[in-house]
């Protein structure tokens, strides 16, 4: 179960640096939060659904190199988007 295209288009929209901004790191970063919250979730209840779990772990890697790369590129804008996010203390 993926996101729902409208709420999709909704953080791209709310994190894209300009108009037709669909794949920067930040909207990439901002879409794999927002489905790790939702495994996070599913996870809570179905404690034993153990494809979903190493489906959790493989967002967050990928997650994190995205982050490793924003935060090596614009050291501004990975602390912003930590900020916004709300995944790591900043």
């Amino acid at each position: 179960m993926g996101l729902l295209n409208e709420k999709k288009q909704e953080i791209i929209k709310s994190f894209a640096k300009h108009e037709a901004d669909t794949g920067s790191a930040a909207v990439q970063v901002a879409l794999l939060s927002e489905r790790v919250a939702q495994l996070t979730e599913h996870l809570n209840v179905h404690k034993q659904d153990f494809s979903s779990q190493r489906g959790l772990r493989k967002l967050v890697g990928q997650r994190r190199r995205l982050l490793k790369y924003l935060r090596d590129e614009d050291l501004a804008a990975y602390k912003a988007l930590l900020e916004r996010l709300g995944i790591r203390g900043v």
